[in-house]
């Protein structure tokens, strides 16, 4: 009976700081067009509102917005990508410069603020729509990621083998405005602050050099 009770408990932890809500505008956000050299990468690495916060916070990004990615349904709510059905996985498409932040860097980051040996899963949050994905435009993108998680695998700052998936460039589509600086425009919101705090404290501890000077 203990266990069942403890069970209980952590399944009523879980649905309270889920990611998401569907109690929400479905009117979707617009997605930012890349200026001059400006280059788009696009991770999924768990709840979106944590990763596009991370994200936002670089030097060298101009726009991370968060949206669904890696499926196959078109222009998907976030109601439809919670049902696990639509392949998509919550994800974040980073506008970035080039010439000020690598893709390289955007990779050491993206492997450092989540955990990419969870499969189908990120924390609390259980599900193909949580799973780790890394898109590639081009076949030198391609090498960097696979640099990168042989890179994780070595230094094992996750316990396990990364599962991150490996896919080429895929249509992204963003998802709606209330998911948009979730964590900026929320910051005491139960999930912000139990599972988005400490992996924006992580990335601001590890990369202190890449962030700009309004996070320093």
């Amino acid at each position: 009976m203990k266990l069942l009770k403890i069970s209980i408990a952590a399944f009523l932890v879980l649905f309270v700081i889920s990611c998401g809500s569907s109690q929400q505008d479905q009117a979707k956000a617009k997605l930012t067009t890349p200026q001059g050299t400006e280059k788009v990468a696009v991770f999924a690495g768990g709840c979106f509102w944590g990763m596009q916060e991370g994200f936002s916070e670089l030097k060298g990004v101009a726009s991370a917005t968060s949206g669904y990615a890696g499926g196959t349904t078109k222009n998907p709510t976030y109601d439809e990508v919670n049902t696990e059905t639509t392949g998509h996985a919550e994800a974040v498409q980073v506008v970035y410069d080039p010439s000020i932040i690598s893709f390289k860097q955007l990779l050491d980051v993206f492997f450092v603020v989540h955990d990419g040996t969870q499969l189908n899963r990120q924390g609390p949050d259980i599900g193909t729509s949580y799973r780790s994905i890394a898109f590639y435009t081009n076949e030198e993108e391609k090498t960097q990621i696979e640099e990168a998680i042989a890179k994780s695998n070595t230094s094992q700052l996750h316990l396990g083998q990364i599962v991150t998936e490996v896919r080429p460039m895929a249509t992204f589509y963003p998802a709606e405005k209330y998911h948009q600086n979730y964590v900026k425009l929320n910051p005491n919101q139960s999930y912000v602050t139990a599972v988005c705090g400490p992996k924006l404290d992580k990335l601001r501890s590890a990369f202190p050099n890449l962030l700009k000077d309004a996070f320093k």
